[in-house]
């Protein structure tokens, strides 16, 4: 008798030999659905639990593994969200992620992340993203002026912000309340006595740049101080080299700040830097308050006082609202704001007139 070796087995033959769903359902003595719905993360809730344990165990035991391409075509939908971030390598954004791929997960989608970096064409790369078959896009790149809103509303995909907002408003949005972040910070350092703050604020075509910039010049005139002892200087991007030199460019007018809050950690990092280079002490010369809260600065020297807004609560608010708007549920609210909280660290200290 002939025999056949692994290699030159035909494919049709090794494709029968794959346990079906029905080969679970077998084992398990169910019908073929329930085996469905109970390997579903989005639908397992639908089975009684030991049921759902039994299945599983059933299913690895026979090698099982849900054809996801097959059932896409079942039901028109691919199981995977895109998301867009914009520097994958900045500390704050896997908080964020987490919020969103854990709450996906839960219901039975995937993430495919995509770094947009800073050559990158966003709309570019959210065409290559339709073009695989998500079915729906979180998007943490959008500037407030950007065309790729539009792109995305003609395409009739759904879409959500997270971590930032479009100027008009027309995308769904999970973001931090930037004007109360920066509000916590200015009455902080007026109650430690200080009456020159400066700022180094973000890129303004982002808003986060935009809103924090806005919100630390509202609190500086609610507080009773004065513009000219409040300055501002902006940066292109969100890094600590570009903290640094407009730190610098603060520390170098005529009447030098007392203290300075950056629009999020990175920058006053770069702070710390320029303070460094001009010879003065943080907080004993300049107090310094970012904003984020991202990991380890509370173990740099000083201990970084800063704004914590919470990023993985803003993940799973984005995932909540694109879920609604897949199941074509409608939301409470189309924007979500998160409250924002002051972390008391080493960097301030009260000022001595």
């Amino acid at each position: 008798m002939k025999r056949t070796s692994p290699s030159t087995r035909s494919p049709r033959a090794a494709a029968s030999s794959r346990p079906t769903i029905k080969d679970v359902a077998a084992r398990c003595d169910v019908h073929p659905s329930t085996v469905s719905r109970a390997l579903s993360p989005a639908m397992k809730h639908l089975v009684a639990g030991d049921v759902v344990e039994r299945i599983q165990a059933a299913a690895n035991a026979l090698g099982y593994r849900l054809n996801m391409a097959a059932k896409g075509l079942r039901t028109g939908r691919s199981g995977l969200i895109g998301v867009l971030a914009p520097d994958i390598a900045d500390p704050g954004f896997p908080p964020v992620l987490s919020g969103i791929a854990d709450h996906l997960n839960a219901e039975g989608y995937a993430t495919i992340v995509v770094d947009v970096g800073s050559k990158g064409s966003e709309q570019n790369l959210v065409d290559r993203l339709i073009a695989r078959g998500v079915d729906g896009l979180v998007l943490a790149t959008v500037s407030l002026r950007d065309d790729v809103v539009k792109h995305c509303l003609d395409a009739a995909l759904p879409v959500v912000l997270v971590n930032r907002v479009d100027a008009a408003g027309l995308l769904p949005s999970a973001a931090s309340d930037d004007a109360a972040g920066m509000r916590l910070a200015v009455q902080h350092l007026v109650a430690l006595g200080h009456r020159r703050i400066g700022h180094v604020a973000g890129p303004q075509h982002i808003s986060t740049g935009a809103r924090r910039r806005a919100g630390f010049e509202a609190s500086i005139a609610a507080a009773g101080l004065s513009a000219r002892h409040a300055p501002v200087e902006a940066v292109e991007a969100y890094t600590r080299a570009a903290g640094r030199e407009a730190a610098l460019r603060l520390l170098a007018r005529r009447t030098r700040p007392t203290a300075i809050v950056a629009a999020n950690d990175l920058l006053a990092l770069g702070v710390y830097d320029a303070l460094a280079a001009r010879g003065l002490a943080c907080p004993g010369d300049v107090s310094v308050v970012g904003h984020n809260d991202m990991p380890f600065v509370d173990m740099v020297a000083p201990p970084l006082t800063t704004v914590r807004i919470a990023q993985r609560d803003m993940g799973e608010a984005a995932a909540r609202l694109l879920l609604d708007r897949l199941a074509g549920r409608e939301a409470v609210t189309d924007h979500i704001v998160l409250a924002p909280e002051l972390i008391i660290r080493g960097s301030t200290i009260a000022y001595e007139h």
